[in-house]
């Protein structure tokens, strides 16, 4: 038996190393691609709004929720959690040689 948090930081970790398919073995199978599963890394909270991080593979993922949602769900460090991210505006930016 692994701690949550202790998972959580070895997911960290590892994260830049490895290819997304080996945290997630939906990648490729989902009709949609923004669903992604991951870790939850980190929850800041105050009384109204909460901060939650997943590590997602090698994406780190921040969302901006409800604290009730996240008592709701039972969102803490070391816990699983899936980002969907539906977004009507992406930005590209380029990468420099």
């Amino acid at each position: 038996m692994v701690a949550g948090a202790q998972l959580a930081q070895l997911a960290q970790d590892i994260a830049a190393d490895h290819p997304m398919d080996q945290f997630d073995a939906g990648v490729g199978a989902r009709s949609s691609r923004n669903h992604l599963t991951g870790l939850v890394t980190r929850v800041i909270s105050d009384a109204v709004m909460s901060q939650v991080e997943l590590q997602c593979g090698r994406y780190r993922i921040v969302s901006l929720i409800s604290t009730e949602a996240v008592e709701e769900l039972g969102l803490t460090v070391g816990s699983v959690a899936t980002a969907v991210i539906k977004a009507t505006n992406v930005s590209i930016e380029g990468h420099r040689s």
